[in-house]
Formats: structure tokens, sequence, C-alpha cells
């Protein structure tokens, strides 16, 4: 049975979960249309479709790992939780953000105020990502130590 702990987080997983395979099937209706060349899909993601793709696959592995570790169910600390779910929409973000401003992608002769705000962006990205991944693949290994008939 799940703790309260363990089910709050649980569902803040889930829906963090559910968003962003939203988000990738919306990415992947994108794709099409920018295969199709509609031109407004166009003019929307000027930068190169590689980047569209790699930001729905990201979506994609976000989710995937959002919700096997809710299906562990083993009760992660709440700021572990939330660190998965941001980092998991922020991280794939980049690749987005490079699709819709292609002046980010690539070496710039001089940063710009976007740019800088952009290599903060993803500096605090994996930041966060590391530390709710991280930690809670800390979690669940010793989650599993504790089980009856550990190794």
């Amino acid at each position: 049975m799940a703790t309260n702990k363990s089910a709050s987080t649980d569902i803040l997983l889930l829906r963090g979960a559910a968003l962003w395979l939203l988000a990738a099937l919306l990415l992947a209706w994108c794709l099409v249309g920018l295969n199709l060349e509609l031109a407004p899909l166009q003019a929307l993601f000027p930068g190169k479709p590689a980047r569209l793709l790699q930001a729905h696959l990201d979506y994609l592995l976000m989710s995937a790992l959002l919700f096997g570790f809710a299906a562990a169910g083993i009760g992660l600390p709440r700021l572990v939780a939330w660190a998965m779910v941001v980092g998991a929409c922020t991280n794939s973000s980049l690749f987005l953000l490079m699709a819709l401003f292609p002046h980010l992608d690539g070496p710039q002769p001089q940063a710009d105020g976007w740019l800088l705000l952009f290599k903060f962006y993803t500096f605090a990205s994996i930041v966060t990502t590391s530390y709710g991944f991280g930690r809670a693949a800390c979690c669940l290994l010793a989650w599993t130590r504790q089980r009856p008939g550990a190794a």
C-alpha cells in the first residue's frame, strides 16, 4: 500500500509525464506539418528540423522516465519529484527553443542578452534535471537495498 508521501509524489510525476507526453504528441504533428511544407509551421520553426525532432524525442524519453519512477512507487521526496518534472520540461525545451530561434543554435560571434539568458536557462535546466533524476536514482537504489530478498 502506498503511503501518502508516495501517492502525492507519484501523482506529481504522473501529471508531469502526461503533460510532457502531450507536448511530444504536439511536436510530432508539427514535424508532420514541416514535412508537408506547411508555410505557417516553417515560419514558426525556422531552425534545423533535427532540433524539433530532438525536442520531440526528449519529451518522450522524459515522460517514460517519469512514468517509470511513478510506477516504482518508492515515495520520492517532494523536492526531488518537482526537480524531475521541471527538469524534464526545461531540458526538452532547450531543443525546442533552438528550433524556434535558430540564432541560439551554434557558435555566436558575440553574446547578446537573449543568448546569455539562454545559456543561464541551459545551465539551470541541466542542474535541475541532474539533481532530480540523480537523486531519484539514488533513492531507488537505497529502496531496493531495504527490501526483503535484496542481494
